[in-house]
């Protein structure tokens, strides 16, 4: 196993570090030529969604590169997830993101949200017509559970997950899920989370590490926190950086989100970097500031849901 990997509770290894292909433009040939030059770089774990609308792009990027002998198919992590829309389908969900992709299989299917919208309301922004009452998670994964048996995919996860509902989970999956993808950055440390999956050897990966800057949803506060930037400068680093080694040192993956070259060439090298035991324990000091896609749905769609709790049973 590579030191820039980590092993799964499904005996699988991914990569630390991978590269989200979420966009607002959807730009399907920006995205495939990002993938391209990633790959180039040494990217090997990208990561996509139906809602994205970049599977396709994705997809494309890897056959090719595949087919250049750039890097062939089984050393690329792949992960993908199922919409809300879909929670009655799980499998032929699926089958429809390989078909996107062009796959075979796909390395990881996570449930993209804890929420369950009617199957006619795919859109990223649901009204409050579309949600389904009960979520019935126990459905939902055992539709997950055929498509890991049905060998669509390698392993399943979750993604926006509270310890609440990892918990309720764990209570009736006879396949516990793999990993936990969650926003998580130095000032959303996710501590209690981190606590309960580590318990239940379920790995947590974070997305917006560096806290969404120039998402909807998302903020500066991270890369602009003067702490974050006296740790960078003593060593000589970015604070992208400082904030990708500090989610590397709590044992999870990041989930980055760059096209831009030079971006992407920074972000990896903070496989390089080392943070001191005082850099750590000041970066556990920071005030932690929810900058959260939960805040953002709340305040822009008209879910039923009136707070985060209603909406994701969500603590820190």
């Amino acid at each position: 196993m590579r030191k820039d990997e980590v092993r799964l509770n499904c005996g699988i290894t991914i990569p630390v570090i991978g590269l989200g292909t979420y966009s607002s433009t959807n730009d399907s040939v920006t995205t495939e030529k990002a993938v391209h030059l990633a790959l180039k770089m040494g990217y090997r774990h990208f990561d996509t969604a139906k809602i994205y609308g970049s599977e396709g792009a994705v997809g494309n990027a890897l056959r090719r590169a595949n087919e250049d002998q750039i890097i062939p198919r089984e050393d690329v992590f792949l992960t993908s997830k199922l919409w809300s829309c879909d929670h009655h389908d799980p499998v032929s969900a699926l089958k429809h993101t390989l078909r996107n992709l062009g796959m075979e299989y796909i390395d990881m299917y996570l449930v993209h949200w804890p929420i369950k919208l009617k199957p006619w309301a795919c859109n990223a922004v649901p009204k409050e017509e579309d949600f389904e009452k009960q979520l019935d998670m126990e459905t939902t994964w055992e539709g997950m559970q055929k498509c890991l048996d049905r060998g669509l995919c390698r392993c399943i996860g979750v993604s926006n997950f509270s310890t609440q509902k990892i918990e309720h989970l764990l209570d009736f999956a006879s396949v516990p899920p793999a990993v936990n993808q969650v926003e998580m950055h130095p000032m959303w440390r996710q501590r209690k989370l981190r606590e309960i999956c580590g318990k239940h050897d379920i790995h947590v990966s974070g997305y917006s590490p560096l806290g969404g800057p120039g998402n909807a949803w998302g903020s500066t506060a991270v890369v602009k926190n003067p702490l974050i930037n006296s740790i960078a400068l003593k060593h000589k680093a970015t604070p992208a950086q400082v904030a990708l080694k500090w989610g590397l040192t709590r044992e999870a993956s990041v989930i980055v989100k760059s096209f831009n070259p030079d971006r992407l060439r920074e972000n990896m090298g903070s496989l390089d970097l080392k943070l001191d035991d005082e850099d750590l324990i000041e970066i556990e000091q920071l005030q932690e500031r929810k900058i959260m896609r939960g805040d953002f749905l709340l305040n822009n769609t008209t879910s039923p849901y009136k707070t985060l709790e209603e909406l994701w049973d969500y603590e820190i």
